[in-house]
């Protein structure tokens, strides 16, 4: 049974939710994943739900926080785009789960290899994915760390720095964009934090220096 289900949810302190989080991570990635039965959390949530944690990932189908988290049903308010960008649609649903749902932390995860900044390193244009593209562009421009002049998807090291640049930049808009979300965080009721996702490892490495707890 999930170890989240019995815990004081309102009490619940956004370290307390890294935690938990963190935790599942280490099961996720030893293969001990908790028990659940997934009947009686349909019963339990039928009628309203208080996820802890509120998760802004891209939309990769090897990237399900659930699974990476091992949490279950009622215990993750995942949101979910190509790059994980934080469009005004994204930020909307994260203030409704912090603000209504009680959600206490938000972490906005990217992961290894991702497609979408790899598109992005190479100022790709097709369709509406051009909108998500735009939305990347500023990790790529500002990112100054790679030595190599090569700065397209070619370059592990160019797209992996961008990754976590990009992590950083989606935590900013946010902030300076929601008044909402902003408040609670002044306020110390939710913390952000910013996370990379490997996919070798299944390690969630969560960047606690640019956190906000």
């Amino acid at each position: 049974m999930s170890t989240a289900k019995n815990i004081n949810r309102t009490n619940l302190l956004p370290k307390d939710a890294l935690d938990l989080l963190v935790q599942g991570n280490q099961r996720f990635i030893k293969n001990e994943q908790q028990d659940k039965n997934l009947s009686e959390m349909r019963e339990a949530l039928k009628n309203n739900q208080q996820p802890f944690a509120a998760i802004l990932g891209c939309s990769d189908s090897r990237v399900a926080p659930e699974l990476i988290f091992d949490q279950t049903l009622g215990d993750i308010f995942s949101v979910r785009l190509a790059g994980n960008v934080a469009c005004r649609k994204a930020i909307g649903s994260l203030e409704y789960s912090c603000k209504y749902l009680g959600s206490k932390i938000i972490v906005v995860m990217g992961h290894s290899n991702c497609g979408a900044v790899k598109a992005a390193c190479d100022n790709f244009e097709e369709g509406n994915i051009t909108e998500i593209i735009k939305l990347l562009q500023p990790a790529v421009s500002e990112e100054t760390t790679t030595l190599d002049p090569e700065r397209n998807s070619k370059n592990s090291e160019f797209v992996s720095n961008v990754c976590f640049l990009n992590v950083k930049k989606q935590m900013q808009n946010i902030i300076n964009q929601s008044d909402i979300l902003k408040d609670l965080l002044d306020k110390k009721q939710i913390g952000i934090i910013g996370a990379v996702y490997n996919f070798a490892s299944g390690q969630v490495e969560f960047d606690l220096q640019n956190a906000s707890l």
